[in-house]
């Protein structure tokens, strides 16, 4: 009996970090904002970020279609949906230390960026959804729950945003490699 129970154990906590079971977390339908995308935008991939062992939140990236050579020459949606509750200005100020981390933005960018997401970032609950919406060379733009809540506008925050998760020097290469597996990356 005690070999059962153990056994059972062991397959469950397999099935929480099993990778299938990360590509497979939404059974929802895409945000307003993508399907407002005329239609075009594709889901590119999804993962589940964990820290721990803990489930911190859901990721699914969209790409509207087309032909670019670049990542970053066609517009982007990411999607990210919290498993716990997490507070606004920690989410800005751990965005910040990312695009840092990779390289991207100058110190005065980095002051003048984690500012405006501090205000623009609300404290998250388990469940709630926030949406970065990436235009090439214009402004980058927020949703929380389907609900806009604001924007960057400087052309070079969406690539050192949205770098955090896609830029080959991120701190989470296997969240990369599965929201860009429809690129064939």
């Amino acid at each position: 009996m005690n070999q059962t129970r153990r056994s059972l154990a062991i397959a469950s906590a397999a099935l929480l970090l099993s990778p299938t079971l990360a590509r497979s977390v939404f059974a929802n339908p895409a945000p307003r904002a993508v399907l407002e995308a005329s239609g075009q935008a594709r889901l590119l991939g999804q993962g589940v970020l964990r820290f721990f062992g803990l489930r911190v939140y859901e990721a699914r990236l969209w790409a509207l279609a087309g032909s670019a050579s670049e990542l970053f020459d066609r517009e982007l949606f990411l999607e990210l949906r919290y498993a716990l509750s997490l507070n606004g200005v920690r989410i800005a100020d751990r965005s910040v230390d990312e695009m840092k981390r990779i390289g991207r933005g100058s110190d005065a960018q980095h002051a003048r960026w984690g500012e405006r997401m501090r205000s623009l970032f609300p404290d998250v609950v388990a469940g709630d959804r926030l949406l970065g919406h990436y235009v090439p060379r214009g402004p980058s733009r927020f949703f929380f729950n389907d609900r806009p809540v604001g924007l960057i506008d400087d052309p070079e925050f969406g690539p050192a945003f949205f770098g955090i998760w896609l830029d080959p020097r991120t701190s989470e290469p296997a969240m990369r490699a599965e929201l860009l597996k429809g690129l064939g990356q």
